[in-house]
Parts: structure tokens; sequence; C-alpha cells
């Protein structure tokens, strides 16, 4: 099936960045990283896909996340969140809120428990988004929108809790490449008609972590996300008491490096439609790749933090209450059409054939003690 067109603005937008970082390119010496070329893909100012103007989310974007699917999503993410709350303050920072409509849904549940933050925190670098999610609540929760504060970077520390759904996919990764001759870092150079792949043998923590995966055979290609594992570093620094929720599709490292998976995760999102090609329109796609949740726990608890918890978001989903807050709908629905609607939104959610299974949950925290709702089963904190 052919690609949806992009119009006239969209692709100018997309040709402005690819000659961005073709100059970016030219003054390196000919060859940047992957992981730097995902990054001014998705984050350039004005012109990254995150920092663009185009839609992304929902129906009429590139994808549907699980906020899109269900309000009944945030109502069960409540019952977990709740509880860490009140064991450690009542702030809440969400890492990349998307359209906002995660931060709507969390507000009203919490108001509902009676567990309202004093303190929701949005940590949002696009300022397309964050106008986006400003519009958001004040069109839909005006009387919550004093307890809102964006913020521009990391605070210096912190104490409650932070949920990053569908963040740390989009972090951007370096590529390593097993070869009978050792191991090379996956860069792009220039080609006549845009961008390439070219190879350079790989050094320092590229290396050293590809060295740490001795179970690993060549010929192989896969994602080593160096990024997305000081982000959580770093909050073992920030955290004084208090949690970090982290959602995400992925896998533990032995089932992410298996011997069938001998490309790699690195996919592109454009229109509900996904293919390979990471140099096709830039800053219209989205790039991704999943979560080596391995990776994620052992720099955390390196870095001081408990790993609390990890299972499937099938499992958290009804551990936290999903097929209750479910039932509980179908006598407040107005139309057997509106209960239908959150029936499917809720399957896609926990269905082990859609969301219920690719995506997991990760908890990490420090001074936590109390009981957790969301993975009293199914944790799965030994496969890691």
């Amino acid at each position: 099936m052919p690609m949806p067109a992009p119009d006239a603005d969209a692709a100018a937008a997309s040709a402005l960045l690819a000659g961005r970082i073709a100059d970016e390119i030219r003054q390196a010496g000919g060859w940047i990283p992957f992981s730097r070329y995902m990054a001014l893909a998705l984050y350039t100012p004005g012109l990254g896909y995150y920092g663009g103007g185009a839609r992304k989310f929902g129906a009429a974007g590139d994808f549907v996340t699980a906020p899109e699917l269900s309000p009944l999503f945030a109502e069960a993410l409540a019952a977990q969140i709740a509880p860490l709350m009140a064991a450690s303050a009542p702030r809440l920072l969400e890492a990349g809120a998307g359209s906002g409509i995660l931060a709507f849904d969390l507000l009203h549940a919490f108001e509902r428990r009676g567990a309202l933050p004093e303190r929701y925190e949005i940590l949002e670098l696009s300022g397309e988004l964050r106008a986006r999610q400003q519009a958001t609540l004040a069109r839909a929760a005006p009387h919550l929108a004093a307890r809102v504060v964006w913020l521009d970077a990391l605070p210096e520390n912190f104490s409650g809790v932070v949920l990053a759904n569908e963040l740390l996919d989009a972090l951007p990764v370096d590529l390593a490449v097993w070869r009978e001759d050792g191991i090379h870092e996956r860069g792009v150079t220039l080609a006549e008609n845009g961008f390439a792949w070219a190879e350079r043998p790989a050094t320092g923590g590229l290396l050293a972590a590809a060295q740490a995966l001795s179970f690993v055979s060549p010929p192989y290609v896969s994602e080593i996300g160096l990024a997305a594992r000081a982000w959580v570093a770093e909050w073992g620094r920030i955290l004084r008491r208090g949690a970090l929720l982290l959602i995400d599709y992925g896998f533990p490292q032995r089932e992410y490096y298996h011997p069938q998976r001998g490309e790699g995760t690195l996919m592109c999102h454009y229109r509900h439609h996904a293919h390979g090609d990471p140099f096709w329109l830039p800053g219209l796609n989205d790039l991704t790749a999943h979560v080596d949740f391995t990776a994620i726990a052992e720099a955390g608890y390196e870095a001081g933090l408990d790993v609390l918890g990890y299972a499937s978001q099938g499992a958290f989903l009804l551990n936290c209450g999903l097929a209750q807050l479910l039932e509980a709908r179908r006598a407040d629905a107005a139309a057997d059409v509106a209960y239908a609607t959150l029936a499917a939104g809720a399957q896609k959610l926990i269905s082990p054939a859609e969301m219920g299974e690719l995506f997991k949950v990760l908890l990490l925290g420090k001074g936590i003690e109390e009981p957790l709702p969301g993975f009293a089963q199914g944790d799965r904190s030994h496969a890691l």
C-alpha cells in the first residue's frame, strides 16, 4: 500500500530539516551516529517530529496511544499512583504528556478518589505539544488548571511519582552491529539522494554496552538505548522518596536480543503506516525502538533505585481494577454504543494480541515499602 503523500507545507518543512541534518553531517566530517540523527529528526525545534506542528496522536495522527484508547487507562493508573503519592509526596510529574489527555483523565480520576496531587508537573520539551496540552486542560479541566505546572528541564530534586508513558521508546538509540571482525556502530552519511547508512568501529559507552551482551552472535544488528539508561539513572540522583512508573513496549534483555530479532526493532510510523526507512521524510515520521527493560532496571538500580515491580500492561491494569471499572461504567453508560466503545478500548489495552503483552510496566523507587496493587499478581521482576 503506497504511503499517503504529505501536503506541500509538510514536504517543505521536511526538506528544510533534511538540509540542516546534511549540514551537520558535513560539519562532523561526513558521518554522525544514528542517535544524533534520530535526535535531530525528532526534536529539532520547529521542524522535528516532536518539535514541529504535525498532528501525532489519535485517529488523525500517526499512532494511537493508550490514553487515546480509553479513559479507563488513567483510572486504573490512578489506583497505583494514588497510594504511591500517599507514601511519598502529593506530586506527580508526567514526562512527555502527548496531547494532554492522560493528564486530564488522571486529574479527574484523582479528584473522584479525593487524592488530587498538590502539583501536577509536565516535563515537555515540544512547544507545540505544550500548547496543545495547555489548551486541552484549560478547556476540559479549568478548575484544576492551577495545579498544573510545565517544566523545561528535570527538577533538581523531587519526591512523589514520575510517570512516563511511551517516553523511553522515543529517546534516541545507538545502533550496534556485531560482525565477525568486531563490533561496529551504524551511523548516517550523505548519499546522492539524501542519507545512507555507514559503519565505524564502535567505541566508548556503546562498545562497552555491546560487549556486555556476550550472548549475541554475529551477524546481528540492534539498538542500545544509552539515552534511556542515562535518563533513568539521573532520577536516581533527583528522587528523594517516591517512584518512577515507566510504561512502554519492549522486552527483558534476553528476549530483546533474541537470535530471531537480528535486524533490531527500529520502526517508523507515518499516518498509521509502519515502515523501516528512517531517512524518508525526516521530521514527518515518528522513529521508535522497543525498550530493553533489563537495561533500564539495571540503570535505575545502579543509580540507587529499587526495582519494585515489572509486569505486562494487561496484568498491571487488571490488578489495578480495570475490569471492575469497566463493569461500573456499564450501568452509567447512556447507550449500549457508549459501553461498547469503552469495552473495545479496554480490550485493546489488556489483550495479549494487542497492547496487553507487548507493553510492559516497570516501577522503580526509593523509600517505598507499601504494598503495590499493580503488581499483586503476575510480577515478572525475576525475568529481568
